[in-house]
């Protein structure tokens, strides 16, 4: 185990924002016994305060699904991969087409742009900074999208994703990271956690072999498979579980701290 790589929502990360003690002191040990930590997320930069305020993470966090690489220590963009905006626009149109009900919003470098109605509770925390407006207009020459959403209020979220996926593999690789509500990602076509976890492994010498990595939804399974030692939570999307090699406890449980705890406990057993 030479590199610890965690989703965090649903992972390390509760629906209160917390994280538990116990995980805390997990990745603590990790670094203190020279295991690389890195975060692989769905958020983009500017939610990653958790990772901050609770862990006292400065390292690299991998954000967007793979499309972005932040540096938390210099808060600073690494590397990003962008849908254009013309692909953006063709994507919102296939899949209009396909729900007319659906609601979209961007994700961009230097900010959110999201359509009248695509939040349901318009006093979001989180979307509160952002005002609704249609794309066209919001996204007017800028080709710097990182994520594309779209949300349907009606189905599931794996339902929604087995009729979109076919039907935008050309312009976008498509996800979702959702329990329940039937919303989806879209980033550049190749790019997912796993794509970017791989580059930033290669460039520290670490080969997957000795890659440990956790998370809980369909976004996580490239990551889970790539990684040599893929762990699913037993509280994650069966499909997580049936592509990880392997599974932590319960998110409830402290799974991924259950996990690390014996992992290092085997790493500083004595040799025979």
């Amino acid at each position: 185990m030479r590199l610890v790589a965690s989703d965090m929502d649903g992972t390390i990360l509760g629906h209160d924002g917390k994280i538990s003690g116990r995980t805390v002191r997990a990745f603590h040990a990790c670094r203190d016994a020279g295991v690389e930590l890195v975060f692989v997320t769905g958020r983009p930069p500017r939610w990653l305060h958790p990772l901050q305020d609770q862990l006292g993470h400065t390292g690299t966090v991998i954000c967007s699904n793979g499309a972005v690489v932040w540096d938390l220590e210099t808060d600073r963009l690494v590397s990003a991969r962008t849908l254009r905006l013309d692909a953006v626009l063709e994507l919102r149109r296939i899949i209009k087409k396909l729900r007319p009900a659906a609601l979209f919003a961007a994700e961009t470098l230097t900010g959110f742009h999201l359509e009248p109605g695509f939040i349901e509770n318009e006093s979001s925390e989180l979307l509160s900074e952002f005002t609704p407006a249609p794309l066209r207009e919001t996204l007017a020459g800028d080709d710097s999208v990182v994520k594309f959403l779209a949300i349907v209020r009606e189905g599931t979220p794996d339902d929604f994703l087995a009729e979109v996926r076919p039907a935008v593999g050309h312009l976008a690789a498509a996800t979702h990271s959702s329990p329940g509500v039937a919303m989806l990602e879209l980033s550049l076509p190749g790019v997912n956690k796993a794509v970017t976890l791989a580059e930033y492994a290669t460039g520290l010498g670490i080969d997957a072999a000795d890659v440990v990595a956790f998370g809980d939804m369909p976004n996580d399974i490239e990551m889970l498979r790539w990684a040599g030692n893929g762990y699913a939570m037993a509280s994650g999307h069966p499909e997580a579980i049936l592509a990880a090699g392997q599974q932590a406890p319960h998110f409830d449980d402290d799974g991924v701290a259950q996990v690390l705890e014996e992992r290092l406990a085997s790493l500083n057993a004595p040799r025979p």
